[in-house]
């Protein structure tokens, strides 16, 4: 049991999972007065070498007075955190503070020294790496800003711990011993380090999961069907390459093969090492299963059994300690309630999903949470004429069902550098660290393709997410600005995920469209104007033309250098000209060989066979003949997704599309991903600003927040913030009576604007309530009357008094903190319009001056600002460093958890705050800045 600390209750948020630099799990804690046992025991299992190393002499046992020194923290002076893998100590850390004389010492110094060791047997882990972050946020938690550290220099591997972390540090040797010292303020390398280690850690446990070199099931019945024995017979019907058994309690003792595969009543009967298990058991006799792979050194769980958090409280508290279980054997979970995950590589043929059948090799990676979208997603894939055929098929596949514990970012993770996957597609239902996941996305999309069809915004029972206040709309046009290509349905996921696979980006938006129907070709020119695209006129090849003339079109088309990209229409006809369906393709084939910088796409209606001679140039299945082969051209006529044309070894593939609305609509997604890989080459910069008060700012908010917890700032208090960062606001002075407006005119001078500034009527200047440019008292009195007359009385108009702001329009600019997502800044028109259609534009703080331009011109109603209709376009630079201003002021200090601009007049020249409100709060945790850990939920 764990007891408090001598000054300090335990600290129970410094426990945390991590995954190490192989893939398996730890469990970090604090060390307490009843892990005395534990670390005599791990010391036991200490080499003489690396006591040596530790201690700087020879330490062959720990005394009493030692394991009550090591065991006994008071969590502030003195702290010791334990990496545990199975209960049993694997490695240490502690600090002990100390003075400028470097003896014992308690705040304010803020110094400490450090000191580790690691069992022998897993050294080389990344568990030092690990706990230097841990016991380095616990210091900077208890305001240490500096640790020291002397090492032996024989000890190479504990310096490359300290000197690979990325602090500011500095080294000295003095009487044979090594000192080092460094600051413990994250640096922007240490971030980079601590998240390179990060993906390499979460990409080797996926890699563990979906390429183990042997699998055992757990919960094989003895009867054909049933989960356990239908994943048996699709791992053996795979193919899959390593070594398979079948386990189940109730198996009779002689039983020794099923199958033919060796069959054993429990997992403790296998001889040999198990590095995946696929649990098929009800959830009752889930945990005992685990204990067994847990004991036996198991890497890695896909668990298929359902009766988890998808069955209410009771089922979430079970899926809780499901993952507390597994992880503290340092296994990794997909699931529970999964359908299965399958690796298609030659090497590895793993099916250990219930897909009765193994998808094609190929090169798209899948992730669905839910198991009836994998089997959808899988299905299309896989059937031929429809989804990707031929060659270009599946990768890799995970359902992580309720993803308790592996989830999408793990799959980014390991598709980041995987090189047999070119395009990633997800099935997102829910995302549970939205802010991981976009910076995860940014960094997979500048690499390969990311496709992403995101649910509702209202999460599965089975998932726990973080909650988040972020509309469904910004939290998709963050993803969109992350890189992600956003799509709504599954069959957009595919149509834009088979162009992806084998084609070239689209260098711009010109596309040349040709084909056999001038209505056809008119219908695909309209939808890529609808797309946003710049379709050249269509060139009309009648329905005479020849397998040559759409060869010659289509070669012409793409020696164009006024096309980038080339839709080819076809429909059947009839004539001694005509071309067959494998001439058509062949035709195709050669003439896009011939240019392959350039993607091209083929709209066909009802051509019968056409889709499968698309795909079917170098298909190793058997080729059908007769009868057989014309019910799959009519199947394939029918078909209602796309096909692939499957072209020489390191030629492109051509996508074919039922329709030409599904055609342009995956060309204008790659269009708009190929804008985004170029721009994002150069993400542009945060500016500094010399006029910026940093210190003084936070000087000013340490002080406001001493008044609570949470606090909207007053109006002297906002201008007063505001102007710390070089945004000034316009003053609005309260008018209770005709006297005091008169007054507060006076005082700002003619001419002014009158404003009532009542929750139902502020901002809203349709309903009548401002009156603007009143040139004198006479007008400005008359004006008091007509408000009060039509709204009420002054204590319920609220009115105000501003001295008016040169002419332009009107816009509005906000950012608040997410708990989930992060800072968030977002940009509008002002209006009743713009709000109705949700029109507004986000991006991620901190905003670089790119994202502010590309921020003003996101928005549909942006023709407004650069002169629409004749009108004189406005000051946009103006607008963009005000941006950056409020960026710069929220990512500076997290304490503004909102901050509202309304309405900014931005004018031909320079722009005008009428309206401002900030609110103070203390901030949300900053997981993404802290140390490496596994989510718990």
């Amino acid at each position: 049991m764990q007891s408090a600390s001598d000054r300090h209750e335990y600290p129970a948020h410094w426990e945390a999972d991590v995954v190490l630099r192989d893939g398996g799990t730890a469990r970090i804690r604090p060390i307490t007065v009843d892990d005395a046992e534990h670390l005599v025991s791990f010391y036991e299992r200490v080499s003489d070498e690396s006591k040596y190393y530790r201690f700087f002499a020879p330490y062959p046992r720990l005394s009493a007075k030692d394991v009550h020194r090591f065991t006994h923290h008071d969590f502030v002076d003195r702290v010791g955190l334990a990496a545990t893998v199975g209960g049993e100590f694997i490695a240490t850390v502690r600090y002990d503070r100390i003075g400028p004389d470097g003896m014992a010492a308690s705040a304010p110094a803020d110094e400490a020294e450090v000191a580790f060791l690691v069992q022998d047997a897993h050294q080389g882990r990344g568990v030092a790496s690990a706990l230097l972050e841990h016991i380095a946020a616990v210091a900077r938690e208890r305001d240490i800003r500096r640790f020291a550290a002397e090492v032996l220099p024989a000890n190479t591997k504990m310096i490359k711990v300290f000197t690979d972390a990325g602090y500011t540090q500095k080294r000295s040797f003095e009487d044979g011993v090594v000192r080092l010292e460094f600051d413990l303020e994250p640096t922007e390398r240490s971030l980079a380090v601590q998240r390179a280690r990060e993906q390499r850690a979460e990409a080797h446990s996926v890699g563990r999961l979906l390429a183990p070199g042997s699998v055992a099931v757990v919960g094989v019945g003895r009867a054909p069907g049933g989960v356990g024995r239908s994943v048996l017979g699709n791992l053996r019907g795979a193919g899959f390459t390593g070594r398979l058994y079948a386990v189940n309690k109730a198996f009779p003792e002689d039983l020794k093969e099923l199958d033919g595969v060796p069959a054993h009543r429990s997992l403790r009967d296998v001889a040999e090492p198990v590095d995946l298990v696929v649990v098929a058991v009800p959830a009752e006799y889930v945990p005992e299963a685990v204990a067994e792979c847990g004991e036996h050194g198991v890497q890695g769980l896909v668990v298929l059994s359902a009766g988890y958090a998808e069955s209410g409280p009771d089922g979430r508290e079970r899926q809780r300690q499901l993952v507390r279980q597994a992880r503290a054997y340092g296994m990794r979970i997909i699931g529970p309630n999964a359908f299965g995950v399958i690796n298609t590589s030659p090497q590895v043929r793993l099916n250990a999903s219930l897909a009765p059948e193994m998808p094609r090799a190929g090169r798209i990676g899948l992730f669905a949470q839910s198991g009836a979208i994998g089997i959808a997603l899988l299905s299309r894939l896989h059937r031929r004429g429809g989804g990707v055929t031929g060659v270009t098929g599946v990768s890799t596949f995970v359902s992580s069902g309720n993803r308790a514990d592996v989830s999408g970012n793990d799959v980014l993770q390991y598709w980041y550098d995987d090189p047999d996957t070119d395009v990633a597609l997800m099935y997102l239902e829910s995302i549970g660290n939205p802010r991981k996941f976009t910076r995860l996305a940014r960094r997979t999309a500048a690499a390969k393709p990311l496709v992403v069809v995101q649910g509702s915004g209202s999460a599965p029972q089975g998932h726990a997410v973080r909650a988040t206040r972020l509309p469904h709309a910004t939290v998709s046009a963050l993803l969109r600005q992350a890189g992600v290509i956003r799509v709504d349905t599954i069959t957009e996921l595919v149509d834009a995920g088979l162009l992806l696979a084998r084609q070239p980006l689209p260098p711009g938006p010109r596309v040349a469209i040709l084909g056999n129907s001038e209505s056809l070709g008119l219908l695909t020119y309209d939808a890529c104007l609808s797309e946003g695209l710049r379709p050249l006129p269509p060139s009309d090849l009648t329905t005479e033309a020849s397998a040559e003339d759409f060869h010659a079109a289509l070669a012409r088309a793409l020696a164009d250098d006024t096309c980038d990209a080339v839709v080819v229409t076809a429909i059947p006809a009839i004539g001694e000209r005509s071309p067959g369906d494998a001439e058509l393709a062949q035709a195709l084939r050669s003439a896009a060989a011939a240019a392959p910088a350039k993607p091209v796409l083929v709209v066909h209606v009802e051509l019968g066979g056409l889709a499968a001679a698309l795909s079917a140039a170098t298909s190793t299945a058997p080729r059908p003949e007769g009868a057989a082969h014309a019910r799959a051209a009519a199947e394939n006529a029918t078909a209602p997704q796309p096909a692939a044309v499957e072209a020489p070894e390191g030629a492109h593939l051509i996508p074919a599309y039922p329709a030409a609305e599904r055609a342009v609509r995956a060309l204008a997604e790659a269009v708009r991903y190929a804008q985004w890989r170029r721009e994002a080459a150069d993400p542009g910069k945060v500016p500094e600003y010399e006029d910026i008060d940093e210190k003084g700012a936070a000087r000013l908010i340490g002080g406001l927040l001493a008044r609570g917890q949470g606090l909207t700032l007053g109006t002297e208090e906002t201008c007063e913030l505001l102007g710390r960062y070089g945004i000034s606001t316009r003053r609005a002075l309260p008018a209770p009576t005709p006297d005091e407006a008169a007054r507060a005119a006076g005082a700002l001078g003619y001419p002014v604007a009158l404003k009532a500034t009542a929750p139902h009527l502020r901002h809203r200047a349709d309903l009548g309530g401002v009156r603007l440019d009143l040139a004198d008292e006479e007008q400005l009195r008359r004006a008091y009357a007509e408000l009060t007359e039509l709204f009420g009385k002054p204590q319920e108009l609220r009115p105000v008094v501003q001295a008016m702001a040169p002419r332009g329009v009107d816009t509005v600019v906000r950012a608040v903190i997410d708990p989930a997502a992060g800072a968030v800044l977002s940009f509008g028109l002002a209006g009743a319009a713009s709000q109705l259609l949700g029109d507004m534009a986000h991006r991620l703080v901190p905003v670089t001056d790119r994202d502010a331009t590309s921020l003003v011109r996101s928005i549909r109603t942006a023709p407004l600002l650069f002169g629409w209709r004749g009108s004189t376009p406005v000051d946009t630079p103006a607008l963009e460093e005000l941006l950056l201003r409020v960026s710069r002021l929220v990512d500076d200090h997290p304490e503004v958890v909102a901050v509202t601009l309304e309405p900014v007049v931005v004018a031909p020249h320079g722009v005008s705050v009428l309206g401002a409100s900030v609110r103070l709060a203390p901030p949300p945790a900053r997981d993404d800045l802290g140390p490496r850990t596994l989510p718990t939920y």
